[in-house]
């Protein structure tokens, strides 16, 4: 199945939906079953990672609540959990 260009998320998406779900790079690594390299140079714009750990990443942050948008040129993520 090919991947849309929408299913992907940006490093700033990543980074802000990983502070909403109060979730740490490791934690994020291990839930998306990917290296802690990957999540930390993806994060960073270090390297290009595949479609697939990007979908993976993804993934595991909806897991946590999140929600992404992107519609257009306005990309962001919001959650409906509330912290206690």
């Amino acid at each position: 199945m090919p991947v849309k260009k929408s299913d992907l998320i940006t490093p700033a998406q990543c980074r802000a939906a990983r502070a909403l779900a109060d979730m740490t790079q490791p934690e994020l690594a291990e839930r998306s079953d990917l290296g802690l390299s990957t999540v930390v140079d993806f994060e960073k714009s270090r390297r290009e990672v595949s479609e697939r750990a990007i979908i993976e990443l993804r993934g595991a942050l909806e897991r946590a609540g999140i929600r992404f948008i992107n519609e257009g040129r306005q990309q962001g993520v919001v959650t409906d959990k509330i912290k206690k």
